[in-house]
């Protein structure tokens, strides 16, 4: 079981910044792809980004590329969501994943564990 907590969320002007925390507890952390995703209402959920187990490689949608930075921290088993120069088009609730299986995907099929949401809301 993994179980993962994601906090930082809040209400910010456009061009801000905000950073997002997941914590993860269980042995698999450091074993597992972490993807972020977000959904808006009335739409679908939308994959943000994803980060490779060891975090050497990151994949980010085109509508967060150069502006959203994602790392993580295997030794404290959480991954952080760095998003700057926001725009009102990003607020959304952002969701927390984890893919045990440890593959690079965007599909939010494949991640096994979510966390709960944290909102994000950017004013213009």
């Amino acid at each position: 079981q993994v179980q993962l907590v994601e906090s930082g969320g809040g209400l910010v002007q456009a061009g801000g910044s905000l950073r997002l925390s997941c914590a993860a507890s269980g042995r698999t952390f450091s074993g597992s792809t972490m993807g972020w995703f977000r959904q808006a209402p009335g739409k679908e959920r939308e994959f943000v980004a994803f980060i490779t187990r060891s975090g050497s490689n990151t994949y980010y949608a085109d509508s967060v590329k150069g502006r959203f930075i994602l790392s993580r921290d295997n030794a404290k088993n959480t991954v952080y969501l760095q998003m700057n120069s926001l725009k009102p088009e990003d607020t959304a609730v952002y969701y927390c994943a984890a893919d045990t299986y440890g593959r690079s995907t965007s599909s939010h099929r494949l991640y096994n564990y979510w966390g709960q949401g944290t909102q994000v809301t950017v004013s213009s």
